[in-house]
């Protein structure tokens, strides 16, 4: 443990500037190219093993050829700063101030990007894990494709046969046991156009959506009245269909946000969707999410994603807690995250024992003024190295 301290105070400066080299890039989802690209070189500057960009853009550095296989994982992509000139400190800026890290991506997840990089560097440099295989991914568009690109990074790379995996999204240095899942759902009626000036004539799409409304508005009051873990629901968006402005619209379109508490299933929330449009000329359909790579390739999600979880007696967790305390000199803190991360992807149809573990306050991810503690950083690479070392 000394060995590592003081390797790693060594590197202190060099983390602190890739941090801020990292930050000043806008890698918006499906605009990661230049934020790749910075990472592949990192890890071949720091003497990565191997270190390659697949085809849709995700990073994936190597190190050691041992049997055992772990994977450590965080996203390059970002969302918007659209209010810029509400900061304290320009968001790509990537300000260092009192030791702070300022600016997009420095919570979710650049931070555990950095980690995860120097956490590889240390690893090697201090040969702590001999009879390993570590990889390091920093894969892309998480923010829209929860788990899917580094779904695919398993699946080209015959990931099936990871010990564990981590996923760096910010916990405040707690230890996440898994989250909720994620399901979107479309809900159309149709109707008959009109002129605005008989709609006598027409059929109004919009105003049979309504009864629809109230009934998922009424679900989630249901959900409010569940203690403990629970699902919930709400309508994120609305769209029509009319001719004009004095027309009556002929179709209606709502997008729901189902959150998925543990052991919902598919046939369960088709169940629930059908009970909403019951007695009503509607149709639901899972939504399917479609974007593309900054490569060029197509990426489609079918948006279907159960929660997941990890329990407190795994030797994965009982591991992380156990290397915590060393590292720390305290117990953790076992959690279950509010939001949705690319756990989706290891605990998902894998079934890989996954744990989320990064630097900074959850709260902060997407918020004005994002920033994360350069001190947490430097406790979660040490925290990255030994739990390989340990397990």
């Amino acid at each position: 443990m000394d060995k590592l301290k003081f390797e790693l105070n060594k590197i202190k400066n060099d983390i602190n500037s890739f941090s801020k080299e990292l930050i000043r890039i806008k890698s918006f989802t499906g605009y990661e190219k230049d934020a790749a690209e910075l990472v592949k070189q990192k890890m071949i500057k720091l003497g990565y093993d191997k270190v390659k960009i697949d085809d849709y853009g995700n990073v994936l550095g190597i190190i050691g050829n041992g049997k055992t296989k772990v994977l450590y994982d965080a996203h390059l992509d970002i969302v918007e700063a659209k209010d810029e000139k509400e900061w304290d400190f320009p968001p790509f800026s990537g300000e260092i101030y009192n030791g702070i890290l300022h600016g997009r991506g420095s919570v979710d997840t650049k931070s555990s990007v950095v980690s995860m990089i120097y956490a590889g560097y240390l690893i090697k440099k201090l040969n702590l894990c001999p009879d390993k295989t570590i990889y390091i991914s920093t894969s892309i568009m998480e923010e829209d494709f929860d788990g899917e690109l580094l779904y695919r990074v398993l699946k080209e790379n015959n990931l099936y046969d990871l010990k564990y995996v981590v996923i760096g999204e910010p916990s405040d240095l707690k230890i996440g046991l898994g989250h909720r899942g994620r399901a979107m759902y479309k809900i159309i009626t149709n109707g008959i156009s009109a002129h605005g000036s008989a709609p006598e004539k027409g059929d109004n799409a919009i105003y049979k959506m309504v009864k629809i409304l109230e009934r998922i508005e009424n679900k989630q009051k249901e959900f409010d009245k569940i203690e403990g873990e629970k699902g919930s629901i709400v309508v994120s968006d609305i769209k029509a269909r009319t001719a004009s402005l004095n027309a009556v619209p002929d179709m209606c379109t709502i997008y729901i946000d189902r959150r998925l508490a543990l052991g919902e299933t598919k046939e369960k929330i088709n169940k629930e969707m059908e009970s909403f449009i019951e007695g009503i000329d509607a149709t639901y359909e899972l939504y399917e999410a479609k974007g593309k790579s900054y490569t060029g390739k197509d990426v489609i999600l079918n948006v279907f994603l159960p929660a997941w979880e990890i329990l407190e007696n795994d030797y994965l967790t009982r591991t992380a807690s156990k290397t915590y305390k060393e590292l720390f000199n305290k117990e953790t803190t076992l959690f279950k995250l509010p939001f949705a991360t690319n756990g989706f992807a290891t605990n998902g149809e894998f079934k890989i024992p996954t744990i989320v573990f990064g630097p900074g306050n959850l709260k902060l991810a997407h918020m004005k003024n994002e920033k994360c503690s350069l001190e947490d950083i430097y406790k979660t690479i040490s925290f990255y190295a030994f739990l390989a070392k340990n397990y």
